[in-house]
C-alpha cells in the first residue's frame, strides 16, 4: 500500500539569528503513511529511485532508530539484484566526538552494523565528517540526496535549536535533552557531550532532502517545523525553505499536523 500525499504551499521567513521577511515561497511535498513500515518502504522507494536514476549518486544519510526500516528495505532490494551501491558515495550527517575508536554506539559503527555490511558498498566511498568536510562533498560534486530524522527539540542532524541558518560542518555542544535520550546508550564515563554536525546551510546545499518522522513523540515537534514559524528554536522548520523537501511520516507523527494545519494541502495522490 503507498502513502498518501499532500502538498502544502505558502510563504516563508527567510531567518538567521532572527526572523525577517522573504518572498520565497514554499513547496513540500508530504507522504503519510499508515505505520512505521509503510514510512520506512516508501523512504526506501525513494532512495532506490535516486540511485537507478544516478548509480554515482552522493548520498547523506543518518543514523539512529527512525532510518532503520528504510536500511532494512534497501538491504533486501539488494539481496534480490534490484539495487546496485558500487558507485554510491555515502556521507554521514554527524558523529559523536570523543568515542573512544571503535566504540558500539558511534554512529559510523551502528550505519555498518544495521545497513553497509550487508550491501556492495565500497568502504572508500564511505565519508565520516571531520574539519574537511565542505570541501570533501565539493569534491565529490556536492550531495544529491540527504536523509534526516527530526529530533524531539527539532534538531536536525545535530543543529540544536538556536543553530544558525548560515552554520556548516562544526564541532557543537549537545543540548541537555539530547543528552537525557542517550543516556540509555552510554555508561555515564562515556556519555558524550559534544559531536560534529554538517550545519544547516550545507544541509540546505543538498539537492534534494528527504525528511523522516515516525512516532507520536514526533507528532508536536514535526507540526511546528511544517506549520509553525520558520526559526532557528526549530532547526528543521529551516528545511522548508528548500525548494524540493519530501516528508514521509507514519500516521502517529503526522498526527497534529494533519489536525492543526492552517493551510489545507491539495491532494496529491
Amino acid at each position: 500500500m503507498r502513502c498518501s500525499s499532500n502538498r502544502i504551499a505558502g510563504m516563508a521567513n527567510l531567518i538567521q539569528k532572527s526572523v525577517s521577511e522573504s518572498a520565497n515561497s514554499l513547496f513540500v511535498k508530504i507522504h503519510i503513511c499508515a505505520d512505521y513500515d509503510e514510512m520506512s518502504e516508501e523512504a526506501a522507494r525513494s532512495v532506490a529511485e535516486a540511485i537507478r536514476a544516478k548509480p554515482k549518486l552522493v548520498l547523506c544519510v543518518p543514523s539512529g532508530n527512525t532510518p532503520r526500516g528504510m536500511y532494512q528495505e534497501l538491504i533486501r532490494m539488494r539481496r534480490q539484484n534490484q539495487l546496485d551501491f558500487s558507485k554510491v558515495k555515502f556521507f554521514l550527517l554527524d558523529e559523536y566526538i570523543g568515542l573512544r575508536p571503535g566504540h558500539p554506539q558511534s554512529f559510523r559503527a551502528d550505519l555498518w552494523r544495521v545497513f553497509l555490511n550487508y550491501i556492495n558498498v565500497r568502504p572508500a566511498n564511505v565519508y565520516l565528517p571531520d574539519e574537511s568536510y565542505e570541501e570533501t562533498t565539493r569534491r565529490s560534486g556536492g550531495i544529491d540526496l540527504l536523509i534526516s530524522g527530526i529530533g524531539v527539540n527539532g534538531h536536525i542532524a545535530f543543529n540544536e535549536p538556536g543553530s544558525a541558518l548560515e552554520s556548516r560542518t562544526r564541532i557543537v555542544e549537545l543540548e541537555d535533552s539530547t543528552i537525557e535520550l542517550m543516556k540509555t546508550s552510554f555508561s555515564p564515563p562515556e556519555l558524550p557531550r559534544k559531536a560534529i554536525t554538517m550545519g544547516l546551510a550545507t544541509i540546505l546545499e543538498a539537492r534534494r532532502i528527504l525528511l523522516l518522522a515516525s512516532g507520536s513523540r514526533k507528532a508536536q515537534i514535526l507540526a511546528r517545523a511544517l506549520t509553525g514559524e520558520i526559526t532557528t528554536d526549530v532547526p528543521a522548520s529551516a528545511l522548508r525553505l528548500h525548494s524540493n523537501l519530501t516528508v514521509i511520516a507514519d500516521e502517529e507523527a503526522a498526527a497534529i499536523y494533519r489536525r492543526n494545519s492552517v493551510d489545507k494541502p491539495e491532494s496529491i495522490g
